[in-house]
């Protein structure tokens, strides 16, 4: 149940952002916005302040709507609604205008260019912004890093971490997991990690005694290497690198989660790159991807790991769907842009009803992505999903 909610925490953090930016930027540039929901339909409950009592309004369910007199000729409620939906996997900004159903001086179509662009932009900056700030905020309170090459004077506690166990392989098989600390194999205790590579290597032909910290606890597992055939030498199964927990003053932390985040946008990119590239050249790389019950697996790991850990795959989230919403695809904020672009260069817009339907076909296009993506996450996660199901059924 922990885990379940975590994963619905996380979710609200980074949609209601993505969401907020559009929301503040189309008020700042007047445009009416009709409702900010989180979650998808159909609706719970809103709330909305009465312009004229200036007293809040609960709405339950879909609601009364109201006629008024402005120039759309009708509008849900007299002022912005607040709304929780009953599907907690996403959320919206409905504008006035933005599907070109509603005309008038407040609406988004009646904006200048640059006002319509900052509005469509403002999500992904939003989600820019947020995993900048939590990675600042990461650096502040202490966030796991590697250390090969940083001032030992900012890093604490370091070790040799397992980033992942291969499956099939002897460390999996003896029940090694991701985010294992090793703090003793054979005779060596706190071992760096050409230390483990070569005590590995060279005590392949018999088992091994590896222990390692878990949440607190030492287990200590009886391993048997195994050979590589490519090398020819011993290896456990596991990708590991030498990490500790960095830490900086307030005013370094900025800097430095500002310098990540830069970086990580950088190598989010590259790997989209390559996954397109995969999938148009026929390689593949669906593998690669996972959907939300391979997220809200991945939550529930680094929440286990410790707060530090879910900041940092939190900002790490944020910035993978600033990435994706910039994608020049319809019914992405990329793809909305696009037509933007296409109507200044042919100096008129492009009929409504084809670009809602291009829209819509994109739309389509990514939910069947996200469906294919999750029968692969439960295939590839079943273990760990259904233990999730238990636990908050």
């Amino acid at each position: 149940m922990t885990t379940f909610l975590i994963f619905i925490a996380v979710l609200a953090v980074l949609v209601l952002s993505h969401e907020f930016g559009h929301f503040i930027a189309a008020r700042r540039s007047g445009m009416r916005v009709y409702e900010f929901g989180f979650g998808f339909a159909p609706r719970l409950f809103g709330v909305y302040r009465d312009p004229a009592t200036k007293k809040l309004v609960f709405v339950w369910g879909r609601g009364t709507k109201n006629k008024t007199n402005d120039e759309s000729g009708f509008a849900d409620f007299p002022a912005t609604l607040y709304s929780f939906n009953l599907l907690p996997l996403g959320g919206f900004v409905k504008i006035k205008g933005e599907n070109g159903e509603d005309i008038g001086p407040d609406s988004f179509g009646a904006q200048p260019i640059w006002k319509r662009v900052v509005t469509l932009a403002a999500g992904v900056t939003m989600n820019v912004i947020l995993g900048f700030a939590l990675l600042s905020i990461g650096f502040g309170i202490g966030l796991p890093q590697m250390t090969d090459e940083l001032d030992a004077s900012v890093v604490e506690n370091p070790r040799v971490q397992i980033m992942q166990v291969l499956p099939g392989k002897p460390a999996e098989k003896a029940g090694l997991q991701m985010g294992d600390a090793v703090i003793k194999i054979g005779a060596l205790e706190l071992p760096r990690l050409k230390e483990l590579q070569v005590y590995v290597d060279e005590h392949k032909n018999e088992k091994i005694n590896v222990t390692v910290e878990r949440q607190g606890q030492q287990l200590t597992m009886s391993i048997q290497p195994t050979v590589l055939e490519e090398t020819g030498k011993g290896a456990l199964g596991i990708a590991i690198a030498e990490i500790g927990t960095v830490k900086y003053p307030w005013y370094k932390a900025i800097y430095h989660g500002f310098i990540s985040t830069g970086l990580y946008l950088k190598e989010i990119v590259v790997a989209f790159f390559i996954f397109f590239r995969g999938l148009i050249l026929g390689r593949g790389g669906a593998e690669a991807v996972a959907g939300p019950v391979g997220i809200a697996v991945m939550t529930g790991q680094a929440a286990k790991l410790g707060f530090a850990y879910l900041i940092q795959f939190t900002a790490l989230l944020s910035l993978n769907l600033a990435i994706i919403n910039a994608l020049p695809i319809p019914a992405l904020d990329g793809g909305r842009l696009l037509f933007l672009a296409i109507n200044k260069i042919r100096g008129k817009a492009i009929a409504i009803k084809y670009e809602q339907l291009a829209h819509l076909i994109g739309f389509a296009l990514l939910m069947l992505l996200v469906i294919m993506v999750t029968v692969k996450d439960l295939g590839a996660f079943k273990g760990a999903f259904m233990g999730l199901i238990d636990r908050v059924f």
